[in-house]
């Protein structure tokens, strides 16, 4: 399938092209249930999510809004995909009413990646002629050189606070042996006064390789890890870039959160594999 521009192979572009309002009226057409016309549900089924993965969103408000963002974290989950599996479904009533919403969502998104792309890439340490430079991005952390370049880390560690022994073990582990990693850990490394979520934001995108996510039933309920693990898959599409690590320490008695189901986790709770799990995750952190 093709959009305005004729060019432009829909099947190239990713999900997450497609803005909040294409999303809105998708689930406005998709959520009620009806027994003459195919549902969220037919829509899951062919997307291949499971039997259980589709009771569980049963019980989610906006069930489409929730499959399409735990969807987009497949490497086959593109806008042109979308519209096939709408026509398989035989729902071309929606393909026809938000095709406008997605011919302009696909030109913004086009738009955008062509003006990235023609910018020149940005020297490190970065070049910047705003005097004075801003607290929000060379004053975040302890070892921030107001006047030289940003402290980075090799992983950003996304943990509640009920975790933050585990935490403590993981800096023992990775840090204070030949490893010699260095951890990006919210209540050590981060200056106080400044706003949570552009500081989380900044260090995940710009400071940080990685990010390793505490897995527990404490963490899924924390809106706090909730955006930052969706922030770090927002920006490695597909898992793409390994840049999301996904660690389990103990057991859990919530189901493992389904945006993070296609992700190889480093599980500490399987004897078998404990002897491995430090230099897996080791090893993991330090890829280029």
């Amino acid at each position: 399938m093709a959009c305005v521009d004729s060019k432009v192979d829909l099947e190239t572009i990713p999900l997450i092209a497609l803005n909040v309002n294409c999303r809105k009226k998708l689930g406005l057409y998709l959520n009620p249930r009806t027994t003459v016309a195919s549902d969220w549900m037919a829509v899951a089924e062919v997307m291949g999510f499971s039997y259980l993965e589709i009771k569980n969103y049963e019980d989610t408000k906006n069930p489409t809004l929730r499959i399409l963002e735990d969807w987009q974290a497949r490497n086959e989950a593109t806008v042109g995909k979308l519209l096939s599996i709408l026509t398989e479904v035989e729902r071309n009533d929606i393909v026809e009413d938000i095709r406008p919403l997605i011919d302009e969502d696909v030109r913004k998104y086009c738009a955008y990646q062509k003006k990235k792309a023609a910018e020149p890439p940005v020297q490190v340490p970065e070049v910047d002629s705003c005097v004075p430079r801003t607290p929000e991005r060379c004053g975040i952390t302890l070892e921030d050189d107001p006047e030289g370049a940003a402290e980075l880390f090799d992983a950003f560690i996304c943990y509640c606070q009920s975790d933050i022994e585990f935490v403590h073990e993981m800096i023992r582990e990775l840090e204070q042996t030949d490893y010699n990693l260095k951890l990006c850990v919210f209540d050590r490394n981060v200056l106080p006064g400044s706003c949570v979520w552009t500081i989380t934001s900044e260090l995940i995108e710009k400071r940080c390789k990685r990010m390793v996510a505490v897995i527990t039933d404490e963490y899924l309920e924390s809106d706090a890890c909730d955006f930052q693990t969706k922030f770090a898959l927002s920006l490695c599409p597909g898992a793409r870039s390994k840049r999301l690590i996904p660690v389990v320490y103990k057991s859990m008695k919530k189901p493992f959160p389904s945006i993070l189901r296609f992700l190889t986790k480093c599980d500490y709770t399987r004897p078998c594999t404990q002897a491995w799990f430090w230099v897996r995750l080791a090893k993991a952190l330090s890829l280029p």
